[in-house]
């Protein structure tokens, strides 16, 4: 009741997509969009017509064409005369949208530009002085866009990618930024439908399955110790053909000095090892913002074939030569972070390989890996990994500040829980919660859930 009283006394600028301004927005995309995307679409323009914010979750698999819907939603904001933000959580991850927006944008005259901690205070001063005046009309960051000196002069709408990688208070607070834009989540980690349900109950949903055309599947293979020479040969002449490559190592913390001297160790066994006739790369979390631009264009132009990394390219990097990956220690990783990186060689029009070396016995890290090279759909791998390893791990209480349930189980219980969800529903639109009889449920409510209530509508 809370929450649709909330959205109804908010007022946000009813962006409508009439068919002049869909035709300019779509003439700047030089390809057909999936039947999915403009079915997406039309369900976020259906929801920014309105006088009150969007809400929405974008949910789609890896390589499924999210930030198309994304674009087009920031591009309808501008036609009305306000400004759209969209927010990353690595500059990597900034830097790949700023340059799919270059693209994108080069025949139009809407004004972008990217804001993220590598710029110069001087550019930064600059910046936020157009963003205050309306000068700029999209600006692409990550969490320097929170920094309480950034003031927009109209904001329109507000885009957060990889929704999961924030903490709630991070995307309120955003949320709060101008007069009520609205409001589109991303993520490429799809959500179980019962876990979506309960956590993202009061957010209207849309969910991109299919892949853009000539897009190939990605070829997965479980390497063990007797095999991995194989393996090498085979990346070296995928290299020698031209191909480019990632060679994945995990960390536990990118801020260790010991984790990080595991990964140049690793680098440097590989130079004198299986690649040492190729040109190699390191890309990790501590180095500078300029070190990791300087490196992702060297891949992006060739001159690196095979890129030694951690998992700061799990989502955003979009190098469609680079069709190779190994992953060491696969059994380090969740299932939903292994189909994210395998998700960096499906970018273009030629298959990928992805080997995950690995020599772990133990029975459910080997189900986990048998399941990730049984398939490439997210959404089933999404439901395996809940099965196997429960609510508790999958989003985390500090993630999304729900207290834990006392009695359901999501896993097992998704039927009664849909069943509750839409006897929640027809309490909330009678407005019987109100009468005298619901007096206990409204206060034990109020209890448990009053906290987080507020946060109840920024994904």
């Amino acid at each position: 009741m809370k929450h649709d009283e909330q959205h109804s006394r908010r007022n946000a600028p009813p962006l409508e997509a009439t068919a002049k301004i869909d035709a300019r927005i779509r003439r700047l995309f030089p390809f057909e969009l999936t039947a999915a995307q403009n079915q997406a679409i039309a369900e976020v323009t259906t929801d920014m017509a309105r006088p009150h914010p969007m809400n929405r979750l974008l949910q789609g698999d890896v390589g499924s064409g999210k930030t198309v819907v994304a674009v087009y939603a920031m591009l309808l904001a501008v036609a009305h005369g306000y400004q759209a933000v969209l927010m990353a959580p690595t500059e990597v991850l900034a830097r790949q949208h700023a340059a799919t927006l270059q693209r994108t944008l080069a025949a139009s005259h809407v004004e972008w530009r990217l804001l993220s901690g590598g710029i110069s205070a001087s550019q930064r001063a600059e910046l936020l002085d157009k963003l205050a005046t309306g000068e700029v009309h999209v600006v692409i960051g990550t969490q320097a866009i929170l920094q309480p000196d950034v003031r927009f002069a109209r904001l329109g709408l507000v885009v957060i990618d990889e929704q999961h990688k924030f903490g709630v208070r991070q995307r309120a607070s955003l949320k709060q930024a101008g007069l009520d834009p609205h409001y589109l989540v991303m993520t490429a980690t799809p959500i179980p439908r019962t876990v979506a349900m309960t956590l993202f109950g009061d957010l209207d949903v849309s969910t991109l399955r299919e892949a853009p055309p000539g897009r190939q599947a990605v070829h997965t293979y479980l390497v063990g110790q007797e095999q991995r020479e194989k393996w090498w040969d085979f990346f070296g002449r995928k290299l020698r053909d031209g191909k480019q490559g990632y060679v994945v190592t995990p960390l536990i913390d990118e801020s260790s000095e010991a984790d990080v001297a595991s990964l140049e160790q690793a680098f440097e066994s590989l130079a004198h090892g299986p690649l040492e006739a190729f040109r190699l790369g390191l890309l990790h979390g501590r180095m500078s913002s300029s070190e990791k631009e300087t490196t992702m264009q060297a891949f992006r132009r060739g001159d690196i074939q095979a890129l030694v990394t951690t998992t700061v390219v799990e989502v955003g990097i979009d190098v469609p030569n680079a069709t190779l990956m190994t992953v060491y220690s696969g059994e380090r990783f969740g299932l939903s972070q292994l189909h994210q990186l395998r998700g960096r060689v499906s970018r273009g029009v030629q298959p990928g390989y992805c080997a995950v070396l690995t020599d772990v016995e133990a029975p459910e890290a080997r189900q986990r890996l048998e399941a990730f090279a049984a398939t490439n759909d997210g959404f089933q791998l999404a439901e395996i990994d809940f099965e196997l390893r429960g609510p508790g791990d999958l989003l985390g209480t500090r993630q999304h500040g729900l207290p834990p349930l006392r009695i359901a189980n999501l896993a097992r219980d998704g039927a009664v829980i849909e069943e509750a969800r839409r006897d929640a529903q027809q309490l909330v639109a009678a407005a019987t919660l109100s009468q005298p009889e619901f007096a206990q449920l409204r206060q034990r409510v109020l209890q448990r859930y009053g906290r987080v209530l507020e946060l109840g509508d920024v994904g």
